[in-house]
């Protein structure tokens, strides 16, 4: 969960949030070589004093300067496109949840073992405990064991919704009569919070998500 003065990424609880981080971080190391090599560039130019008064045309100047920005798009373009088939990876999951958007809640089908259906409401703030977060507890959590496979079925039954927990590194659409699915194996049991990310309408702040995850021994 974010806390006050977090500037970077939420501590991951899932290997493709794990991913993301190390992506994140490689491209970000690549924005800063490129942004003091062009600092340095423009103080030097800035600063010099030296002069050409017949340099029309630099052919190696110009090679150099296409081939640069080409390689380092690559160095971004390989790990992005092994992130993309990661995401989209589906393998024997071992429970699947159905996830349902409505305007302004969420709603859960567990039908793997026993059928089991349930609406989870944000809490109002009237009847929040010392221990709950306000804008982001619900009555009835999504509950799910970690280091397990989990399929997440999104749908949505009026408008288009955004399930998304940022910790886990997961963001899919609801969409009205369409079935999105996403793969998801957590790293460690928790509470992690999350709100619908697609505005739906008047309260779409306060439909937000909550996964627990405990022990699969539990």
């Amino acid at each position: 969960m974010s806390t006050w003065k977090t500037i970077l990424l939420q501590d991951s609880a899932s290997p493709l949030m794990e991913q993301l981080s190390f992506f994140h971080d490689h491209t970000l190391m690549i924005l800063v070589i490129i942004t003091v090599m062009v600092g340095q560039l423009m103080i030097t130019l800035f600063f010099n004093k030296f002069s050409h008064r017949y340099l029309l045309e630099g052919q190696l100047i110009e090679i150099i300067w296409t081939i640069l920005p080409a390689i380092t798009l690559i160095f971004i373009a390989i790990p992005s496109l092994r992130l993309i088939y990661i995401l989209d990876e589906m393998n024997n999951p071992s429970i699947t949840i159905k996830t349902i958007g409505h305007q302004w809640y969420w709603s859960y089908e567990y039908s793997d073992f026993k059928s089991i259906e349930f609406n989870s409401y944000m809490l109002p703030t009237k009847e929040l405990n010392y221990y709950n977060f306000r804008l982001l507890d619900v009555d009835n959590r999504m509950v799910v064991p970690f280091e397990t496979k989990i399929r997440v079925i999104v749908t949505a039954s009026d408008v288009i919704h955004s399930w998304t927990i940022p910790a886990l590194g997961v963001k899919i659409d609801g969409t009205p009569g369409r079935l999105n699915q996403i793969s998801l194996i957590l790293n460690r049991s928790g509470l992690f919070f999350g709100q619908c990310s697609e505005i739906c309408g008047a309260n779409h702040s306060f439909m937000p998500i909550v996964m627990e995850s405990i022990s699969p021994k539990f």
